[in-house]
């Protein structure tokens, strides 16, 4: 298949153009949110920060190498479209998922990191930890796509995330448990939606494609079976229609959940760097103030209610929730106690303040770091084998508000975040699609790829991934395809080359141990130049 069409000069000059419009964009966007304030930036924090964020940037623009390009992949070997338009079509619509994605995938990713690290994420080893984690995620995403493997940019992040936090865990004396390591609990989950994901997508598209020949057959129309015939034959009009559509989800629905993996890098970077404009939800309005007042309340009493009548300091109180998320226990009734103390010191400081957009700089970390330990150790308790005893239906009702009011008020992405990262994203398509549409257009099946295949596999592609985003699940959009298309081969009839799949097989087996070796063999090279250099 001929996809060696050289580009436009004009081409390569918009291309260039809008990096650096994207770039100059984050830039200004940064000096403005911190002006707005009251916190300057030093010449030295300033670059750091922009060196980081063009590293996380660059992630993105790696997983446009592999993931968007599995989007392109079946328009382009069916000729439904021509490779400039589709990589722009898709661009656009990894954009929009972007724009209007929720942040929860982001957010779900983050947890996966030491508590100890997230709340001193501006310390030493704070930003030890987001370098090695993005080297580390770069560098395999680079290899993997350099040999053509369609490797999975999710299992790389979540690799590079665990190998730091195991390496944070052997550095604090060997602890075994710990703030200082993985939690486990939410590892379990995460890892079990990359795995499960690409089962799905290979049984749903194997069954789909099953049906696509059984009403072939009967109707007595072959054209969903068939294969483009030469390099200029395009599918019929409807089938066209069709396949761009299955293009446009995919690329949606990547856009909505993978774009979110480095969002929340970027976030980690802000909150890092630039505490006060980004550590809290100050665009949040102040007519939100007296509800967050009154949920905060709400539930500090019904924490207390539950602590047997235990009092507790408030210095102690913040101890007794970080050895409780150490643990991952909240059975001692000092738990609940602390949970209503810290709560009803978070309900008088925002009233007091009158606003999150109002916090002083010297308070917002605190601030932050309370609501962060807070929100944790209570979904720990919700989440409880006795929580339905426990509480009554109206007690967790109040939790629940409360929790989803600290979530508003610590999590979100600002808007040029989004922007960034769906250039980012949206580019790497452009650059790298070749190398993973030949594989996933001619390695995988050992027959030509029909129209119906690619439809198939796309449209299982972008449901499953569309249903991971609604429950903040990260999933590999390259797994889940690539399994798809596996699927549709086999229920098209045609067999599956081996090689291929031994390949695929092993970058899915390998990323996960190979990313933490690397990210985990960073973190402590990089913590070991800054505390010899006294950096930090």
């Amino acid at each position: 298949m001929h996809l060696d069409t050289r580009h436009h000069p004009i081409a390569r000059f918009a291309f260039f153009g809008v990096i650096a419009a994207g770039l100059v964009y984050a830039g200004v966007s940064i000096v403005a949110d911190t002006r707005g304030v009251g916190e300057s930036l030093a010449l030295g924090v300033f670059a750091f920060l922009g060196l980081a964020l063009v590293i996380a940037l660059a992630f993105e623009f790696v997983n446009g190498f592999h993931d968007t390009a599995n989007a392109v992949a079946t328009v382009i070997y069916t000729r439904s479209m021509t490779p400039a338009i589709a990589v722009v079509w898709s661009g656009a619509f990894n954009f929009l998922g972007v724009m209007v994605s929720t942040g929860a995938v982001a957010y779900s990713i983050i947890t996966l990191l030491p508590v100890e690290l997230i709340l001193n994420i501006g310390s030493a080893a704070g930003f030890a930890m987001i370098f090695a984690l993005l080297l580390a995620a770069v560098l395999w995403n680079v290899a993997t796509w350099y040999v053509g493997i369609p490797n999975s940019s999710s299992h790389t992040l979540i690799g590079s995330i665990l190998g730091v936090g195991l390496a944070n865990q052997l550095i604090a004396a060997g602890s075994k448990t710990g703030t200082s390591g993985v939690d486990w609990g939410q590892a379990e989950k995460v890892l079990s939606a990359l795995l499960f994901s690409p089962f799905l997508g290979f049984v749903a598209a194997l069954i789909l494609m099953f049906a696509v020949r059984v009403v072939s057959k009967r109707t007595k129309n072959q054209v969903m079976l068939q294969a483009p015939k030469a390099r200029e034959d395009r599918p019929p009009f409807l089938v066209r229609c069709l396949l761009i559509f299955t293009c446009t989800a995919v690329s949606f629905a990547h856009g909505g959940n993978d774009g979110q993996k480095g969002m929340g890098l970027i976030m980690l970077i802000l909150i890092g760097c630039a505490p006060t404009a980004y550590a809290l939800n100050r665009t949040m309005p102040a007519s939100e103030t007296a509800g967050f007042v009154l949920t905060a309340n709400k539930a500090a009493r019904v924490f207390s209610a539950h602590g047997d009548g235990t009092d507790i300091l408030a210095n102690r109180a913040r101890s007794v929730l970080s050895d409780s998320l150490q643990k991952r226990n909240v059975e001692d009734p000092k738990v609940y106690a602390a949970l209503g103390q810290v709560s009803r010191e978070l309900a008088t400081e925002v009233s007091q303040y009158g606003s999150l957009a109002k916090v002083p700089a010297e308070a917002t970390r605190n601030l932050r770091n309370d609501m962060y330990l807070v929100l944790d150790t209570s979904r720990m308790v919700t989440h409880a084998d006795d929580t339905a005893t426990r509480f009554t239906a109206s007690d967790l009702q109040s939790i629940e508000s409360y929790q989803a009011s600290l979530e508003k008020g610590t999590r979100y992405i600002p808007v040029w975040v989004k922007v960034t990262v769906a250039i980012a994203l949206g580019l790497g398509t452009m650059v790298g699609w070749k190398r993973i549409v030949v594989t996933v257009g001619e390695r995988i099946g050992k027959t030509d790829f029909t129209y119906g295949m690619g439809a198939s596999a796309e449209l299982v592609a972008a449901s499953t991934i569309l249903l991971a985003e609604r429950y903040g699940m990260p999933v590999s959009t390259t797994h889940i395809l690539t399994s798809g298309v596996a699927g549709a081969s086999v229920g098209q009839g045609a067999g599956l080359q081996k090689r291929t799949l031994r390949n695929i097989g092993l970058a899915w087996i390998l990323t996960l141990p190979a990313a933490m070796i690397l990210s985990g063999g960073l973190y402590w090279l990089l913590l070991a130049l800054v505390r010899a250099f006294h950096l930090g």
